[in-house]
């Protein structure tokens, strides 16, 4: 008897993703990420999704985008709305792809038995709850071991599995202290100022 291989796509919430890998002092290798989950099963698509400041001469985001377009991930990009912080007066930038991630979960989820959401955010619990419900397992990869933790309550209980990056750190990512400072920035991303939901 041949066992079944289970299917499974990764949905990465850039910002948040980015936000936790930080807060926990490490970077992210995207190449390594792929490598290690899809040791879990056949991998049916990596998604990643950022907003993007669109009217900047060089964002730099780009570098990343671009990479990840042309190493197995799929990339949902759109730009971002650009408003002025009344408390600070300072330029910020909105970008919220929740809409986006969640129409393309639902979309895979009759393809897929598993799916790791990379997100903390509280507000996809009611898609975790709607892919169970179409009999797909959701494991929630973010982490609890900051102050205060990157993972809603919510969505943790919610999920059937969590998986704490904090303990991935040594499978996907690479020190921030081994970079050499000249590194492009897409490799740390933007910073946390930079974007918001």
């Amino acid at each position: 008897m041949t066992h079944n291989v289970p299917r499974i796509a990764l949905f990465i919430d850039g910002a948040n993703f980015y936000s936790s890998a930080k807060t926990l002092g490490f970077d992210i290798d995207y190449r390594k990420l792929l490598k290690e989950f899809g040791s879990y099963g056949q991998l049916i698509r990596a998604y990643y999704y950022t907003a993007m400041v669109e009217d900047q001469e060089y964002s730099s985001l780009r570098p990343l985008v671009d990479w990840l377009d042309y190493n197995g991930y799929t990339v949902v990009t759109k730009p971002t709305k650009e408003y002025v912080d009344g408390s600070t007066g300072r330029r910020k930038f909105k970008g919220n792809m929740d809409v986006e991630l969640t129409v393309d979960a639902l979309e895979i989820a009759e393809r897929a038995d598993h799916i790791y959401l990379f997100s903390g955010d509280g507000d996809f619990r009611s898609l975790v709850a709607a892919l169970q419900r179409k009999g797909v397992r959701v494991t929630v990869v973010s982490t609890v071991a900051t102050q205060p933790p990157m993972i809603s309550d919510d969505l943790r209980r919610q999920a059937d599995e969590f998986l704490d990056i904090s303990e991935l750190n040594t499978k996907i990512g690479r020190p921030q202290a081994d970079r050499p400072d000249r590194l492009p920035r897409f490799v740390r991303g933007p910073s946390a100022d930079d974007v918001e939901d």
